[in-house]
């Protein structure tokens, strides 16, 4: 009789699914531009930095402040507040703090200050129910500490960026 081979492979743990009346919470990192408080998903920041001096992009769309460097890579550094209510922030030429994200597209958004990470249920983000065009950046609406979050969708800002100038585009 021979031995039977021994398995490498770990043994499978189990695990428990989660219950449906458990709420799947997320962690959001806050920052504010103007009087504004916006957040993203804290797993979409790749790195944050101080005083980020944008360059300038020629004809780029007024939500597109220019690129700057954050740990040796080029990203895109948008407004915030131009991406949600069209107005645009009235920025520095030192941008006083830059939120890197995740992702192919390499953005990132200016900041007055940085906030902190929030832990939030999933539940609590209120869906954007605005139609339109304007604010399809905008996932949806978190309250917090007395606090009303806008949380953006990392997914489309680039397109909203983009969309806006699209727009206004003069058509003949």
């Amino acid at each position: 009789m021979q031995p039977e081979p021994m398995s490498t492979a770990e043994p499978e743990a189990e695990i428990a699914p989660p219950y449906a009346d458990e709420p799947l919470l997320r962690d959001l990192f806050s920052f504010s531009a103007g009087d504004a408080t916006f957040a993203v998903f804290a797993e979409d920041v790749e790195a944050t930095a101080e005083h980020g001096r944008p360059a300038k992009l020629p004809h780029a769309p007024p939500a597109v402040l220019g690129i700057v460097s954050v740990r040796g890579r080029m990203v895109t550094t948008l407004d915030p507040l131009a991406l949600t209510n069209g107005g645009g922030g009235d920025w520095p030429t030192k941008l006083p703090w830059v939120v890197a994200l995740r992702g192919d597209e390499q953005l990132a958004l200016a900041a007055d200050s940085l906030g902190e990470t929030i832990t939030i249920a999933s539940a609590d983000i209120e869906p954007n129910v605005e139609t339109g065009d304007s604010n399809h950046a905008i996932l949806g609406i978190a309250r917090h500490g007395g606090r009303e979050i806008a949380v953006l969708n990392t997914a489309n800002l680039f397109s909203a960026a983009v969309r806006r100038r699209e727009r206004r585009r003069r058509r003949f």
